[in-house]
């Protein structure tokens, strides 16, 4: 990449953070442009849709959560391991409001530019999740994507009722845990 195309990627990219921190993920790509000095067509040309912004911006917390899950596996009990990545996996569903909706639709369509991180998010918790079960743990009769619609719920729960989300975050993990713990 050119010297000033790499300067405009790097300021359209800090422009999406403050825009999605501010007013979350649907905020008006064209806002960003604006607030970066540069035309749409520049935010596009990096960028051609709203989710292509998003899995760079979110291509590093995403390789630290597969790597979360990596370490938990080795270094922790089961139960804990799980527990620990469920929390880290719902906070980063909540980076900015509206992602948790756009990670979820993602899972579900092989054609969205996140598919493949959202895919990967999924394959660590089930790992972890299975690695629960087999200790026994966890209950046996949850499935990963089950536990993923469970982490959306507690993520749409922080964003929408912040006051509620630490409460209803342990009903989650304590529904987890398998009877015969």
């Amino acid at each position: 990449m050119r010297a000033d195309a790499r300067r405009n990627y790097e300021r359209l990219l800090a422009e999406a953070r403050k825009a999605f921190d501010k007013h979350g993920i649907h905020t008006s790509l064209d806002d960003i442009a604006k607030q970066a000095g540069l035309g749409n067509a520049t935010l596009y040309r990096h960028f051609p849709t709203r989710e292509a912004l998003l899995e760079t911006m979110l291509g590093d917390s995403i390789s630290e959560l597969d790597e979360t899950a990596r370490e938990l596996l080795t270094t922790e009990p089961a139960g804990a391991a799980l527990a620990t990545w469920v929390r880290a996996a719902v906070a980063h569903a909540t980076t900015y409001r509206g992602l948790v909706t756009m990670l979820m639709d993602s899972l579900k369509d092989e054609t969205s530019e996140l598919n493949n991180a959202c895919t990967s998010m999924q394959s660590s918790g089930q790992q972890l999740l299975e690695r629960a079960q087999r200790a026994g743990e966890v209950r046996d009769d949850t499935s990963a994507a089950e536990l993923f619609a469970l982490i959306a719920a507690a993520a749409w729960t922080r964003e929408h009722a912040p006051d509620e989300a630490d409460q209803v975050l342990t009903v989650l993990i304590d529904g987890l845990w398998s009877p015969r713990r």
